[in-house]
């Protein structure tokens, strides 16, 4: 019996043809792996982590210009919406957020927080807004002699660009009285701004994050304050 007689119990040479065939489709399925792995990490990012924006339109001027590019940061803002993170201050005045519009489907605002509802402990008790006011089931919001009032407390707006001079064009609105969980938003420009001024306090629930990085143009990369 020949050592080439399959009968004899000898091992068959590997065919090269094979083992290529094999690594090319090893590698075929590591690449699909590595790719569904990045778009599920795309994906997880990009909804409750953090996601690049547009600015579009004068309202935040000087602080933030037409086609501006900036990072908002949603994680902690999505974590302090769970019961167990509720104590988490996510948002909070002088913050720049970004927002569902209330009245118009697929569009987003981005406008600063000046004053936000009372604050609710784990075992629902309202605290106080902020340090020095009284607790109360709601917080008055009203501009009047041009200046902004919180709890019936000027408002020294000290994150305003110096160049925006006297930031309202009108001097008087009625007193809005924000409940838990709402946020009074303005516009940096407050001349042109669609803000809280027309479509009144935005809910927590709709706002997407807070605006940490502007990296367009590279020119002005840098953190907001």
């Amino acid at each position: 019996m020949s050592a080439s007689d399959p009968r004899d119990g000898a091992a068959a040479p590997v065919q090269p043809q094979q083992t290529a065939s094999q690594e090319v489709k090893r590698e075929v399925v590591e690449f699909v792996k590595t790719v569904a792995w990045f778009l599920l990490l795309f994906f997880l990012l990009k909804s409750y982590v953090i996601e690049g924006y547009e600015v579009q339109g004068p309202s935040m001027e000087p602080t933030l210009i037409n086609q501006e590019r900036i990072l908002v940061l949603k994680f902690p803002h999505w974590l302090s919406q769970k019961s167990w993170f509720s104590g988490i201050d996510a948002i909070k005045p002088g913050d720049i957020v970004v927002f569902d519009s209330t009245d118009e489907a697929h569009k987003r605002y981005v406008k600063r927080v000046v004053a936000e509802g009372p604050k609710y402990d784990v075992g629902n008790t309202v605290i106080a807004s902020k340090e020095g006011d009284s607790p109360g089931e709601t917080v008055p919001v009203q501009i009047k002699t041009g200046q902004l009032f919180v709890n019936n407390r000027r408002v020294d707006e000290t994150y305003l660009p110096r160049e925006i001079g006297e930031p309202f064009q009108s001097t008087e609105r009625d007193e809005v009285k924000l409940r838990a969980g709402e946020y009074y938003v303005l516009g940096d420009n407050r001349r042109i701004s669609k803000d809280s001024r027309n479509f009144g306090p935005i809910d927590d629930r709709r706002v997407i994050g807070k605006a940490i990085l502007r990296f367009w143009p590279l020119s002005k990369f840098g953190l907001l304050n």
